[in-house]
């Protein structure tokens, strides 16, 4: 953490806030305060939070100039409005994904943070366990050949209950797309990074497999339609033919965060599964082997992530807190491998878009401007003054 910046704030009480509030402090900066959907509710969570202030309005943090950071952690729809305005303000900015729920207010969002020269960094953390980053290094050193297949799932169960809901299910608040704009992204994002591979097309179904829930958290709230997607299943295609295949799912018991992929390239392959971050398999004609993480073994990156003995568990909190202090670092003027920013964001919100067609038309469809160049910089959006949390 860079010793230049003196504070951040967190817009959002959820429970991804709570995540971003510890990740701060385990990166060895300070949160100064905290935004709330009303005052009342910000007084509460500071408290419980042990955060020394909450702030009325996202004005008010924005003009306090011991906040160099804002992360925005509400729901997507208010995230175009309220980062853009951050980065107006001079703050560097960390903005939960989607960085808007289109693709022009993510482009458009971009643009504001290359004008400001403010950072612009999204959260797609799975890039931070050290053997993604092993794995990786030897993708990059030639380890697998050339791309056979490329393979894998994330499965959840929490929307599997038909009375859960919750703001992500409603698209004005949420999105158009919530299962894949939710977690399919990550497995996107992450599949393209590690294999050096952008998928050009996709051909995808999605499924609403709980057609009801309640309009809110009331008791006894009356059941309304849904219109986000439960589950999909998603065929990709690179510009070089590789294909690959996702299921998404919500509504998967017992699965409660299995993001996993398998790389199955000519010479080798490898199996990540984020649920077992610690080993990775690799396997090859002549068989198999499983490799744990280890502080004292691979790849440089690798090594810099493992900041526990080899044999005391590492996971989603450390993936977290990595990335936090990569964002600062990266605020500070340096360039850390592998920081997922703007275009990050954007390219992710083309990948929605495309996968949205593609279910409408039942057919394979084109992501916008697939060709992006493989280094990502800065990047992102705006949209309608939301109701709540305004500026």
């Amino acid at each position: 953490m860079s010793r230049g910046y003196k504070g951040a704030a967190i817009v959002g009480t959820g429970m991804i806030a709570g995540v971003h509030a510890q990740a701060v402090r385990g990166a060895g900066a300070t949160v100064r305060g905290v935004v709330a959907s009303s005052p009342e509710r910000g007084a509460r969570v500071a408290a419980e939070w042990g955060i020394p202030w909450s702030y009325p309005q996202l004005e008010a943090a924005l003009a306090d100039e011991s906040v160099d950071v804002v992360h925005i952690c509400t729901p997507n729809g208010l995230h175009a409005t309220q980062a853009e305005a951050a980065l107006r303000a001079g703050k560097h900015v960390i903005c939960e994904k989607p960085l808007a729920t289109s693709v022009a207010d993510a482009e458009r969002l971009a643009a504001v943070a290359e004008e400001t020269g403010r950072l612009l960094a999204v959260p797609f953390v799975y890039r931070y366990h050290p053997l993604v980053r092993e794995i990786r290094a030897r993708v990059r050193a030639g380890e697998f050949g050339a791309w056979q297949l490329l393979h894998g799932s994330y499965l959840q169960d929490w929307m599997l209950d038909a009375d859960t809901t919750g703001w992500r299910v409603d698209p004005e608040r949420g999105g158009p797309s919530r299962a894949f704009a939710d977690i399919g992204s990550h497995w996107c994002d992450l599949v393209e990074w590690v294999a050096g591979v952008r998928f050009s097309e996709v051909s995808a179904r999605l499924a609403t497999t709980v057609p009801e829930r309640p309009a809110g958290d009331a008791p006894g709230a009356p059941r309304t339609p849904v219109r986000t997607e439960d589950a999909a299943a998603v065929l990709l295609r690179t510009a070089e033919g590789v294909l690959g295949t996702l299921t998404v799912s919500q509504v998967s018991a017992g699965r409660k965060n299995r993001l996993w992929f398998e790389l199955d390239g000519a010479g080798s392959s490898a199996v990540f599964d984020q649920e077992q971050p610690e080993t990775v398999w690799l396997g090859t004609p002549e068989g198999a082997r499983v490799l744990a993480r280890d502080p004292g073994r691979g790849s440089p990156e690798q090594r810099r992530l493992a900041t526990l003995p080899a044999g005391h568990p590492q996971g989603y909190a450390d993936c977290f807190r990595a990335f936090v202090a990569d964002a600062y670092a990266a605020a500070d003027g340096g360039a850390p491998d592998g920081l997922p920013v703007a275009a990050d964001g954007v390219r992710s919100a083309r990948l929605v878009e495309a996968v949205l067609e593609s279910s409408r038309s039942l057919a394979w469809t084109p992501v916008g401007k697939a060709a992006d160049a493989m280094t990502m910089t800065a990047a992102t959006a705006t949209s309608a003054t939301p109701k709540e949390y305004a500026v």
